[in-house]
């Protein structure tokens, strides 16, 4: 019987909740695929870190090529972060016949073309659900059972860091910098939250949906693109006053034209619509299709164990394919 292989690029927060899941949920992974699957090879350079479980030190290795040139490694999970070497490295897999899984919407936004390219010439499956909306299925929904769908317009909730920002600053009358300071010492923000206050986040994840949805590809480096960081006290009350919540809403619509508009920024969300009850460090995304109509999608837009989740996913995903 075929064991399935893994390398794993990355044993930060999300490496280790992948390498958690899929401990904890072996028994309902192999059940699922009816063989073994292993992450056999690790490359990580902080190997004494205390991360909760036990990894045998032999599975760590500092040198990327002893994944990429290792013939039995069937797919190799990228979690990094940051675009490079992290694009570099997905290439390379690829073109070494590694089926490649990622969460990194930074590099998969910045080289879309590329990688997508790259996995089609060497007939290998590019798979990257959790890099959009952690553990809520979008991206697999979007391109399986609503592929016949003319879809016409997304919004959504795509950065819980800034999302329960705005939540204190309405729900606790916290003024921004208080509501950040909060946010970094539950662990919901970096100490540099540069890309998610300012909208570079829901930049990178508004990208990769209008690339699916529209088979519109825009840098998210061209993305019109406002954070958070002049929210103020009185912008909050002045939502409030109107019957609305400010949100950070990454924004995309097909015109009458066949154009598409597409933005990142706070918005005066009327408290009846649905993503205004979005609280805390959820995300949501809200998408209209011709045929469906109105759905919205909810839930743990991030985290270790929920990001792991999806990333296990598509692993699964890409077994059945191997195992055929």
């Amino acid at each position: 019987m075929k064991t399935i292989k893994i390398g794993l690029l990355g044993m930060g927060n999300i490496g280790t909740g992948t390498y958690k899941t899929l401990e904890m949920n072996r028994k309902e992974v192999e059940a699922t695929l009816g063989t073994k699957v292993e992450i056999v090879k690790i490359l990580e350079k902080d190997v004494d870190r205390d991360r909760g479980i036990e990894v045998p030190m032999e599975k760590f290795t500092q040198d990327p090529d002893v994944i990429f040139n290792d013939p039995e490694i069937d797919i190799v999970i990228e979690l990094l972060g940051g675009i490079e070497p992290a694009s570099t490295f997905m290439l390379t897999a690829m073109k070494n016949g590694k089926h490649v899984v990622t969460a990194n919407k930074a590099a998969v936004a910045a080289n879309y073309h590329e990688l997508m390219a790259t996995a089609k010439e060497n007939n290998i499956i590019f798979k990257f659900e959790a890099s959009v909306g952690g553990g809520i299925p979008i991206l697999g929904t979007l391109t399986g059972p609503l592929r016949a769908n003319k879809f016409e317009e997304v919004m959504g909730i795509l950065n819980g860091t800034t999302n329960y920002i705005l939540h204190m600053m309405t729900k606790e009358g916290m003024d921004y910098d208080e509501a950040l300071k909060d946010a970094q010492a539950l662990g919901f923000a970096e100490a540099d939250p540069t890309a998610d206050v300012e909208g570079i986040d829901a930049a990178n994840k508004l990208s990769i949906l209008m690339a699916l949805m529209f088979d519109h590809y825009v840098p998210p480096t061209e993305i019109p693109t406002t954070g958070i960081t002049q929210i103020t006290k009185e912008k909050i009350e002045e939502a409030r006053s109107n019957k609305c919540k400010i949100k950070l809403i990454a924004h995309a619509k097909e015109e009458e034209d066949g154009s598409i508009f597409y933005e990142v920024r706070p918005m005066y969300i009327s408290e009846t619509h649905p993503l205004a009850n979005i609280n805390k460090e959820f995300n949501a995304v809200f998408v209209k299709g011709n045929a469906v109509d109105d759905l919205m999608f909810y839930g743990k837009g991030a985290g270790p164990l929920p990001t792991g989740s999806a990333v296990m996913g598509d692993v699964i995903e890409i077994s059945k394919t191997i195992l055929r």
